[in-house]
């Protein structure tokens, strides 16, 4: 299934919103998973689907493996969200999420990097 850009900007609006709300009140400096669980409460008061850390099969060559991996988000089957607090954003983080993105299927993801100063800056909205 394709998504059109205008089909997810308000979604990935909504959760720009929620991630800025959650660096806001915690700013930088806390553990990933501190800011997950902070997200996830900010995306259900928004009333928001989202599955968090699924075990997702990795299928190769149209054969289902052993092998599993979990995005950290995925809400409501449009948007992949990655979290982290790095003190820098690599390539290989935006390479995580677009292999995510390819496997799934699903063609926005959002990479937010929690121990920026802005979270504005370390933020990144990628698609397929």
């Amino acid at each position: 299934m394709s998504l059109s850009h205008e089909d997810t900007n308000p979604l990935t609006e909504t959760i720009i919103g929620a991630a800025i709300e959650v660096h806001r009140n915690l700013g930088p400096g806390l553990l990933e998973s501190i800011y997950e669980d902070c997200l996830c409460w900010e995306l259900r008061q928004c009333g928001i689907a989202f599955l968090r850390q699924p075990f997702l099969p990795v299928i190769y060559k149209g054969s289902r493996l052993a092998a599993w991996y979990r995005p950290d988000l995925v809400i409501d089957s449009k948007v992949i969200v990655e979290v982290k607090a790095v003190e820098k954003v690599i390539e290989v983080h935006s390479a995580q999420l677009l292999t995510y993105m390819k496997l799934t299927e699903i063609r926005v993801g959002l990479l937010f990097n929690f121990n920026a100063p802005n979270l504005v800056g370390g933020m990144k909205r990628l698609s397929l």
